[in-house]
């Protein structure tokens, strides 16, 4: 815990926050979208969507020959229980206004609130280099500091930036990822809207991060943004993305797609955290190629959902590329991660490092799933690999399924688990100082993540500790 005790803002904030309640982001709006799809995927809705974006030829037949791909592939079996997702009861896209706004004072009011009650438009103020709302299936508002505008840097939706820039995006849409590589891959480039699109030129360095909100509002509705992030040579850039909904007795699904192009000697940083509510299924797809020279940071904090797949990759195609993923993910009660992180090595002397941390409570489970491959030619090539579970009660579950492809004699691997529980020992300890148990508890989940919380921002670090509290404080006693 050292890392909250010498940060006395962490602190400042942490004590304002830790009496407000997970309901204050999983509010309902009433704000009724102006079109509508309405439940249901076939050819039409996938036509409808392309249609109301007037989207050049090649991205509609791009998306019919996705939707082909989605229909003819199977459900993955796998992994966790998707059993529960009805795609015929789902609502594909809402729009919930005509224009999207470059001021907060030009945004719908209601939805304006929305943002407010989640803090965007204060954390633009302050901290950001630049911001992009999205409310349900569209982006209602994008900002850009003049400055980086000034130097060439491109940072809005991805379907202005199809309107707008179309060479440059069929240049990198879908090449990481392609709607081939899994069934939800192929689901996003049916039906994506919204996302991001984010160009750093040559030698730019952003100071401060740029940051996506996604606000999923509608029962039974689907999410499916699709992000593309490029540094070309020599840039630098953090970028981040949050994401709410609210709690609903249906299931909605999110089903995004980041692809990430870390241009030579380039540096990217993603940062992520999600608290989507547990009536949700989160199964998005994300990939960087990471070039000669190039750094590619993945640091993802997976705290909300019913059920959540994610395994963020990154595929080190230039010599000497390299990859760090770090990754907190928390099973409440009733809810599974399925979570990890895939490094594939392809050129000499490219490094990579995985952590993930686990907690599971009550009866949550969650999973680590991940993959290092080194292919022979990546010589020198270096990779550790750890992953720490740490269970609260004797219902917490937690499985490693670690995949470990070796190809070339001069490489270097490690991978270390460790699984634990909290000691009554410990829990004696910190109770003899004044803490009550709860309090004692969540000190030391919070000690067991803290490696990971130093590497993400200061206001979701706040965020992640508040809402660790929080669902410790529900369970009561521990045993």
């Amino acid at each position: 815990m050292e890392y909250y005790d010498k940060d006395e803002e962490i602190e400042r904030l942490t004590e304002s926050l830790k009496n407000s309640k997970k309901s204050d982001f999983e509010f309902y709006d009433t704000i009724e979208p102006i079109y509508s799809t309405g439940k249901g995927l076939n050819r039409k809705t996938v036509e409808e969507i392309s249609d109301i974006k007037k989207e050049p030829g090649w991205m509609r037949e791009s998306r019919l020959k996705a939707l082909d791909i989605f229909l003819s592939k199977p459900m993955p079996t796998w992994g966790p229980d998707l059993s529960g997702i009805n795609f015929d009861n789902l609502t594909y896209y809402t729009r919930p206004g005509e224009n999207k706004a470059k001021s907060w004072d030009d945004v719908d009011p209601k939805i304006k609130d929305t943002f407010t009650k989640l803090g965007i438009p204060a954390m633009e103020q302050k901290y950001l280099a630049g911001s992009v709302a999205q409310y349900d299936s569209e982006g209602v508002y994008g900002s850009l500091r003049k400055e980086w505008e000034s130097k060439g840097v491109i940072f809005t939706d991805l379907d202005t930036a199809v309107q707008k820039y179309p060479d440059l995006v069929k240049e990198y849409y879908c090449k990481a990822i392609p709607p081939s590589d899994n069934k939800f891959a192929a689901l996003n480039g049916a039906v994506w809207s919204g996302g991001s699109f984010l160009y750093v030129p040559k030698n730019v360095h952003i100071d401060l991060p740029l940051q996506t909100y996604f606000r999923m509002n509608g029962e039974q509705s689907g999410q499916f943004e699709h992000t593309i992030v490029i540094a070309d040579e020599g840039a630098s850039v953090h970028y981040i993305e949050g994401c709410t909904a609210p709690r609903y007795n249906t299931s909605s699904l999110h089903t995004a797609i980041v692809e990430i192009y870390a241009r030579k000697n380039s540096n990217v940083k993603y940062t992520s955290v999600q608290n989507w509510s547990d009536s949700v299924y989160n199964l998005p797809v994300k990939r960087a190629w990471v070039d000669e020279g190039a750094h590619m940071d993945w640091v993802t904090g997976e705290l909300g959902s019913k059920v959540t797949m994610i395994y963020p990759s990154s595929y080190l195609r230039g010599k000497g590329a390299s990859t760090s993923n770090l990754q907190i993910t928390l099973a409440t009660k009733g809810t599974f991660k399925d979570a990890g992180g895939k490094a594939i090595h392809l050129a000499p002397d490219t490094t990579s490092r995985i952590v993930s941390k686990s907690i599971s409570l009550d009866d949550g489970l969650t999973a680590y799933r991940g993959l290092v491959r080194m292919n022979e030619g990546a010589s020198r090539a270096k990779s550790h690999v750890q992953c720490d579970a740490l269970l609260i009660n004797n219902d917490s579950k937690n499985y490693t399924y670690p995949f470990d492809e070796i190809y070339e004699p001069t490489a270097e691997f490690s991978h270390e688990a460790t699984v634990g529980k909290i000691g009554t020992d410990e829990l004696t300890y910190m109770r003899s100082r004044g803490l009550s148990e709860d309090e004692a508890s969540s000190m030391i989940v919070l000690g067991f993540m803290d490696d990971i919380m130093k590497e993400i921002p200061m206001e979701f670090a706040v965020e992640m500790n508040r809402l660790v509290k929080l669902e410790m404080s529900k369970m009561g006693a521990v045993g």
